[in-house]
């Protein structure tokens, strides 16, 4: 009897180290390395040896507490009224037993509300007589962490409650969330700064209310959806509000974002239902569900229930399928993007994920595995969400054995074995070849578009057509085409293929800088395609040039004249411009002559968004004749911005630097 109990004793020990490693992980340090389902399983194991033993139940069990320790970062905030989790619903038959249990505590039949459950981070917030005073994260239910400015960012929290009669004091309950549109475009950001990408929306919202710097929380586009008041305050609110459904309507009148996927349901089947709809409805979302919330709705009722240990006795979480599961990495390939970016993938051992088998998944890029010290051997974490491709998370790394090599990208690209720029801090590499069998269509569809070779007829269905069908293999090979070889693109008729070769062959005197911004050189956008050819004159004279020779040009830095030098060395791209001179193609440009005194003398400009009349070449060749220079970047150096319709982050950037923007009609009168 003795041996069993000090087993039973050290299992115990062994759950709570492995339960309070992953709060810690996952609340403190914003790095789950364990599964939900996994945490869950756990968690719920230390329960039922408790329950069946309960001289085991030490005051440090995370039975005992609700959440994580607050971080020592941030000041403590302590809640109304304790902020309780939930006891989670496996299945359906979880649910029916939830609802026995509280039928036989309440003495009768029950209604419940049922709600969404957010992929988020719970937080409180307290407002005095109608004003947001502070606010704060869940923490270990009694005390959490002061966020109070970071919460005055999200544009959902109202800082001021709407309607008259408002509560001297009121702490409303709800969850930051990070909706997957946000998301996605927050994580194309940090790929365009060499950013480490985020595993998944919860991480990202998480850690965004938990930075130092709103300015920063700020950036993360967060949102609130408010769910609950806290209950002595329900309470005090008497006749007014009877049920949690009265509840949720009331948060509204005083100006949150309640979600509108709320139901009311007379019967723990009509839960069963809701539960199995939004499970098989989830991926139809613009924000992460993982479950359904299943609340008692009359207060009064929630009151006499009660809690139990960790747990209100009159809520429950119905838990969706996983869609996280470990795994083996058993490989590490990389594939070739449409726009010549080397992305690698993860080749891992097949596991079940929300019912369907995973055996490959993204690993966003270079930077992502270095940052997260992910390595082929290791147990991984794998994320599946709706029908985007899985993503590892991350290492499991108490399972590593042994130390296995960290994996290091190619210096070729592996379709067509041309160099690989990768630029030292950059987490994303790309090949350099622009006739690279992988990106051919990427690269025709950029080339006949407006800013390049304005190829009229050639945009992006066409494009695909010409690829898919072998007629394009490279952008040189446009000039190839002949009428025999149009009649092969599906429905395309005598009138659209003489429309087609006459726009092609009117492609050829666009001068150089549209050829160079029409080539896809990393980089060389149209502005600095107007530069380099107005200083060099000619694709040759820009070939040859050094890279000290390139940084030579106003608004050509290192990074730049390093992704020209580079482009120029390869062999597959030297041989596509003689085609392309073969074909007729002009290749030269008249070479700027800087005037020597102008009105614009000493004076440096930048070029964002579309003027109603100039080109930006015409508007570059003015501003370059009046002495003045053009750049690509605002910089406090920079004296004027010239901005037209759509400027973009150009101009924002330049308020904040208070530097003087004008229109084309200011533009003029300076020349003038």
């Amino acid at each position: 009897m003795s041996r069993s109990r000090d087993l039973h004793q050290a299992r115990a020990a062994e759950l709570r180290a492995q339960i309070e490693e992953a709060n810690y992980r996952y609340y403190v340090l914003d790095d789950p390395r364990l599964a939900d389902a996994e945490y869950d399983a756990l968690l719920r194991e230390l329960i039922d040896l408790e329950a069946r033993y309960p001289d085991l139940v030490t005051p440090d069990s995370p039975t005992q507490r609700v959440g994580a320790a607050a971080s020592e970062r941030f000041e403590p905030y302590r809640h109304e009224s304790p902020m309780l989790s939930l006891a989670n619903a496996v299945g359906v038959e979880d649910l029916r037993a939830f609802d026995e249990r509280v039928r036989k505590l309440a003495g009768g039949e029950i209604d419940y509300v049922c709600e969404l459950k957010i992929d988020g981070l719970a937080i409180a917030l307290d407002y005095r007589d109608g004003f947001f005073v502070r606010g704060g994260t869940r923490g270990d239910g009694i005390v959490g962490e002061d966020v109070t400015p970071n919460l005055r960012t999200i544009r959902s929290v109202p800082l001021r409650l709407k309607g008259e009669s408002l509560p001297d004091f009121i702490e409303v309950r709800g969850e930051v969330y990070l909706r997957k549109s946000d998301f996605d475009e927050l994580n194309r950001d940090r790929e365009r700064k060499s950013l480490p990408v985020f595993a998944n929306p919860r991480n990202a919202a998480s850690g965004g209310v938990r930075q130092l710097d709103p300015k920063l929380t700020a950036q993360r586009r967060l949102s609130l959806f408010a769910y609950a008041i806290a209950p002595r305050r329900a309470r005090e609110d008497g006749d007014r509000l009877r049920t949690q459904w009265e509840s949720l309507r009331y948060l509204e009148s005083l100006g949150f974002q309640v979600n509108r996927h709320i139901r009311q349901c007379a019967t723990i089947e009509d839960v069963i239902a809701f539960c199995e709809r939004w499970e098989s409805n989830r991926d139809d979302l613009d924000y992460e569900i993982d479950g359904v919330v299943v609340k008692v709705n009359d207060l009064a009722t929630q009151e006499r229930l009660g809690a139990v240990a960790r747990d209100p006795r009159w809520a429950i979480a119905f838990k969706f399928k996983p869609r996280e599961a470990r795994t083996k990495l058993l490989g590490i390939t990389i594939t070739v993007g449409r726009t010549g970016s080397l992305n690698p993938n993860a080749v891992l051992e097949p596991v079940q994920i929300g019912g369907v088998t995973v055996k490959s998944a993204t690993l966003h890029n270079a930077g992502y595995i270095r940052s997260n010290d992910i390595r082929v051997g290791d147990t991984v974490l794998v994320m599946r969400a709706g029908d985007v491709i899985p993503r590892v998370v991350g290492p499991i790394l108490s399972e590593r054995r042994g130390d296995p090599p960290q994996f290091v990208m190619p210096g070729t690209c592996p379709v067509c074995g041309s160099d690989v720029d990768h630029p030292e801090g950059e987490a994303i590499s790309r090949c350099t070849n622009a006739a690279c069998p992988a990106q051919v269509y990427e690269r025709v569809r950029h080339f006949c578009s407006r800013g390049a070779m304005d190829v009229e007829g050639v945009g992006e269905v066409m494009a695909l057509q010409l690829t898919d069908l072998g007629l394009v293999r490279d952008i040189a090979g446009l000039y190839a085409l002949d009428a025999e070889r149009l009649a092969k693109v599906p429905r395309t008729g005598q009138k659209t293929i003489a429309n087609l070769l006459r726009n092609i062959e009117r492609s050829k005197t666009r001068g150089l800088a549209r050829l160079l911004n029409g080539m896809g050189i990393r980089f060389v956008g149209e502005q600095t395609a107007q530069i380099l050819a107005s200083d060099f004159g000619s694709i040759d004279a820009i070939a040859a040039a050094s890279v000290d020779e390139l940084q030579r040009s106003d608004g050509i830095g290192p990074e730049v004249a390093a992704s020209v030098a580079l482009f120029f060395r390869q062999k597959a791209n030297r041989a596509m411009i003689e085609r392309l001179r073969a074909a007729g193609v002009e290749m030269t440009a008249p070479k700027r002559v800087r005037a020597a005194a102008g009105p614009l003398a000493g004076k440096t400009f930048v070029l964002t968004g579309t003027l109603p009349n100039l080109t930006r070449e015409s508007a570059t060749e003015l501003i370059a004749g009046a002495g003045g220079k053009v750049t690509g970047s605002v910089s406090a150096k920079t004296s004027y911005v010239v901005a037209g319709d759509e400027p973009g982050s150009k101009r924002a950037k330049a308020l904040k630097l208070g530097i003087a923007i004008l229109d084309e009609d200011g533009l003029r009168a300076l020349l003038r």
